[in-house]
């Protein structure tokens, strides 16, 4: 006959059983449907069709580099991983793989993360890095480079697999493969990994968009750039440090300067940090100089500024509902990429002429003099949207 203390911790251990048999499965269905692309790499479920918002893009991309070991390689926040083509980039690289793995959200700490990851997984001949003041600082960024994704040592795979399995545990994950089971996950473009790395277009014209558009996001976008906690001194630190080791690696390395709107570089002007913003990039030349002199090759050009490109009429004064060259003031189209692309590596693209400035130690004095002169023209012949932006710094922040 059971005793009542038997009886209870059997009963404790069934129901301890099951509760493990149901997350495990839960998890492996999770595992399996994977719906946040995890762990795919030229699989058929890049084509499925997902909601604008691109959850865990840096799970996907520190996977997809694994797996995929590209020659080319591109590193940076959100304005690269929209910005800059990779399909249509191949030849432009002699057939070489190319790679977008920049990532919405990443500060300067992050993408040096993602970047040493990459050079860890494969050997990377070149590699395209976008960088800009207001991000460049070590503070933790939104692109979510959590513990394990970039680890390095061996059983990458492997430790992979365990972190997949863990998330595959989540609510969240739970709720969007049901979704995909149930047939109401509400797809409307395709994961960036379907296109080497580049964010679907498709997910930035849908309706259902939620951060981007294009007069609507001008205010946010600039409040965002002018609040930036860049560049820092510990960040240019660890950057040099970066970029030595890559260097050492045999890394040929292509540094840009984003081409934000010409309103953004105006907000630091107007929050008074443009001439931290000066130190920086003299700082940054000074860098790339040193590191040519060791022997690497490394490129350091300037895109942003007051010029044919950035100076583009924005819709509060033209009326119009789209732009040429910007999807608003903070995120560029990809035919600028393929500007700032055919400046660095040449081609068949003709690119404007004051499109992209090489940064040196003997030139910069002289371009950021030209650049303060063009900010000023900039001051009277845009004196509407300088206003605007005058405004704008002025209004309280949206909430996040």
């Amino acid at each position: 006959m059971l005793t009542m203390d038997t009886t209870a911790r059997r009963y404790l251990a069934i129901f301890f059983a099951c509760v493990l048999a149901a997350l495990a499965l839960v998890s492996a269905v999770n595992y399996h449907v994977d719906p946040y692309l995890l762990h795919q790499w030229d699989s058929p479920l890049l084509q499925r069709l997902r909601p604008t918002t691109e959850k865990l893009s840096v799970w996907g991309k520190t996977y997809a580099v694994a797996r995929y070991r590209p020659a080319v390689v591109y590193i940076g926040n959100s304005r690269t991983e929209m910005g800059l083509p990779a399909n249509s980039a191949r030849t432009l690289f002699e057939g070489k793989s190319v790679f977008n793995s920049a990532v919405s959200g990443a500060s300067i700490g992050e993408a040096m993360r993602l970047a040493e990851h990459a050079a860890r997984v494969s050997h990377v001949d070149t590699m395209v890095w976008g960088i800009d003041a207001p991000s460049f600082s070590l503070e933790l960024g939104s692109a979510g480079v959590e513990p394990g994704l970039t680890d390095g040592g061996p059983a990458f795979f492997a430790r992979r697999a365990l972190l997949n399995i863990k998330r595959g545990l989540t609510v969240d994950m739970t709720r969007d493969t049901w979704r995909i089971l149930s047939g109401t996950y509400d797809g409307v473009c395709l994961s960036s990994l379907a296109l080497h790395g580049q964010r679907d277009e498709s997910c930035l014209t849908s309706r259902n968009r939620t951060w981007t558009g294009t007069a609507r996001a001008f205010t946010p976008r600039l409040q965002e750039f002018g609040d930036g906690l860049g560049p820092t001194a510990p960040a240019l630190r660890a950057f040099d440090a970066s970029v030595g080791k890559l260097c050492r690696g045999g890394t040929r390395l292509r540094l840009y300067i984003n081409p934000t709107h010409a309103l953004t570089l105006d907000a630091l002007y107007w929050r008074g940090k443009w001439d931290a913003m000066e130190a920086w990039q003299r700082d940054l030349a000074q860098m790339a100089g040193r590191y040519r002199r060791q022997g690497c090759d490394v490129r350091l050009v300037d895109f942003s500024g007051f010029n044919s490109i950035t100076s583009e009429a924005i819709p509060q004064v033209t009326g119009a509902r789209e732009m040429r060259y910007y999807w608003e003031a903070s995120h560029y189209r990809d035919n600028v990429g393929r500007f700032i692309l055919a400046r660095l590596f040449g081609g068949p693209v003709p690119v404007p002429a004051d499109f992209g400035v090489e940064l040196t130690e003997t030139g910069i004095a002289a371009h950021q003099a030209a650049t303060r002169a063009a900010r000023e023209r900039y001051h009277l012949q845009h004196a509407e949207e300088t206003a605007y932006l005058r405004h704008v710094l002025t209004l309280p922040r949206e909430p996040k």
